[in-house]
């Protein structure tokens, strides 16, 4: 089985007392059932790379922990996919290499192009196969499910848990994949 994980708010949590509407906003152009991320310019390039600095983008350990397990299974295939745009590759990088991410990845893949982060992700579920991919972003998973009727997505939040779709789910923890990742 081919799973799919994003990293942040994944493995990689966001920095400390900043709210979730608010990296919404600065992340998203709209939020209104038509998907649109926003490129920033210089200064707020800038201002990204000091907030994805590795000291304020602490481990979620417990997630970390899953991933090791299923990386031992010689049942899957575990891929990371970020939708983080290229200019912040170098701290992208030292995150990687701190928490020591890319050793329970069969393969990483970064929107180093600066595509629209929907679109980069479905061309990877679709070119390596995925068949399970977790995420924290609900209107990325409603565009890819939609799209890969055939795959399962899930939403990791600590709100809900339930069916939204034929092939969306809603998930409080990561373990919550295990299951299915284990048929």
């Amino acid at each position: 089985m081919n799973i799919g994980f994003d990293l942040d708010r994944i493995f990689i949590d966001t920095p400390p007392f900043v709210p979730d509407w608010l990296i919404n906003k600065l992340y998203k152009e709209k939020d209104n059932g038509i998907l649109l991320y926003r490129i920033p310019g210089t200064l707020e390039q800038k201002i990204r790379q000091l907030s994805h600095a590795r000291y304020l983008r602490p481990a979620m350990q417990k997630n970390i922990a899953i991933l090791k397990d299923l990386a031992k299974s010689k049942n899957h295939t575990i891929f990371l996919i970020s939708g983080r745009f290229g200019f912040l590759q170098k701290q992208t990088e030292k995150i990687m290499q701190r928490y020591g991410l890319s050793d329970f990845f069969s393969q990483t893949y970064f929107n180093l192009k600066n595509e629209q982060p929907h679109e980069f992700k479905d061309r990877m579920v679709r070119e390596k196969k995925i068949d399970l991919f977790v995420d924290d972003d609900l209107s990325l998973l409603k565009y890819l499910a939609y799209r890969n009727s055939s795959k399962n997505f899930y939403w990791l939040n600590d709100r809900a848990t339930a069916t939204i779709g034929k092939n969306l789910h809603a998930i409080k923890q990561l373990q919550n994949i295990l299951p299915y990742a284990n048929k």
